[in-house]
């Protein structure tokens, strides 16, 4: 993966900190905080900056995007523009007079899902009932894209401790139950916002042994066999996300927050200013100059572990966090297995 100086291949726009559930691994700490969602005005004004960026692709995430009033405009400005869209939901707040639109205006919609059963799905998201909601999503638009709908749909799965062994029954029980599902993605959990908490890493943040297997060729390719024929396995350490100074290019990412401020770096606390005062590509070349920043370097360097990249997130988090972000890191709830 190469960056480039002159703009980041992809954005992720987190469009709203509301949120329906409470994952227990939320690198956002949505439903926890402030929503800090824009209204129709600023929306479109992000839009249009994220569109002068020139990524090849947009992710709206959050939070639950669905709860923005203008989502699916702002998803339909982005795609008039050339721009690939993808939107990431956990299912509760979809309703069937939303699906229609949703797939016209998005190119791929992604369901997340953190069990394959509801016993271990509810309990990582927070909220009873949360996996039978996800289920009637994915139900609701298999059947849209049976009936002619363009879009794709794929389930996004965080992968922890406690539901690596559920990774076969993703692919033996519940991509079949979705005929038109086409990908289905796991990705190591990433120690950052309730990840990155002392506690969570102990029980939850995955063992060397299962990052290695992620980020191998065996545990992939098993998957692979193990799904329908028509289903996309993937699966990934996320390592790339350390963005440690041993990495070998820049990550072409860059990372929005709902109001429009912009992420140094994806995943970790710090912004370099807010695309509705100041030129995307400016704030881009803020946001390298950041991931090269002496300190950043120092603590990254170090990192030879999960456990360690936990810790360095925190210290990360703590020096180019607000004053506001430092006093949401101490007001974090101890983890409880």
């Amino acid at each position: 993966m190469s960056g480039s100086a002159a703009g980041p291949q992809k954005v992720i726009w987190d469009v709203t900190y509301a949120c329906p559930l409470r994952c227990v691994h939320c690198y956002s700490e949505s439903g926890r905080r402030p929503s800090r969602r824009l209204g129709r005005e600023g929306l479109l004004r992000v839009t249009d900056a994220i569109i002068e960026l020139g990524p090849e692709s947009v992710a709206l995430a959050g939070g639950e995007p669905l709860l923005v009033n203008g989502i699916f405009e702002v998803a339909a400005r982005l795609r008039s523009a050339g721009v690939q869209v993808a939107l990431f939901t956990g299912g509760w707040s979809l309703r069937a007079e939303m699906v229609g639109e949703l797939l016209r205006v998005c190119d791929t919609v992604v369901v997340s899902l953190d069990g394959a059963t509801a016993e271990v799905h509810d309990r990582i998201r927070g909220r009873p009932g949360s996996f039978a909601a996800a289920m009637s999503a994915l139900s609701m638009l298999d059947s849209a894209i049976e009936s002619g709908a363009r879009a794709e749909m794929g389930v996004d799965g965080v992968v922890l401790r406690s539901n690596f062994d559920q990774l076969e029954r993703y692919c033996t029980e519940i991509a079949p139950r979705f005929p038109r599902l086409s990908a289905l993605e796991f990705g190591a959990v990433v120690p950052a916002g309730l990840a990155s908490r002392t506690g969570f890493g102990e029980h939850e943040l995955l063992s060397e042994g299962q990052m290695s297997a992620l980020g191998g060729a065996e545990l992939p390719r098993r998957l692979q066999s193990l799904a329908p024929d028509s289903v996309q396995v993937g699966c990934t350490d996320n390592l790339e996300l350390r963005m440690g100074p041993d990495a070998p290019d820049e990550l072409p990412v860059v990372q929005v927050e709902p109001d429009g401020a912009v992420r140094a770096m994806p995943v970790y606390e710090g912004t370099v200013g807010t695309l509705l005062s100041e030129p995307g590509d400016v704030l881009w070349q803020r946001a390298l100059q950041r991931r090269r920043d002496p300190f950043v370097v120092e603590v990254l360097s170090g990192v030879r572990t999960v456990q360690q990249w936990a810790e360095a997130a925190r210290t990360l988090d703590r020096h180019f966090g607000s004053e506001q972000v430092r006093a949401r890191i101490d007001r974090r709830p101890a983890f409880a297995p």
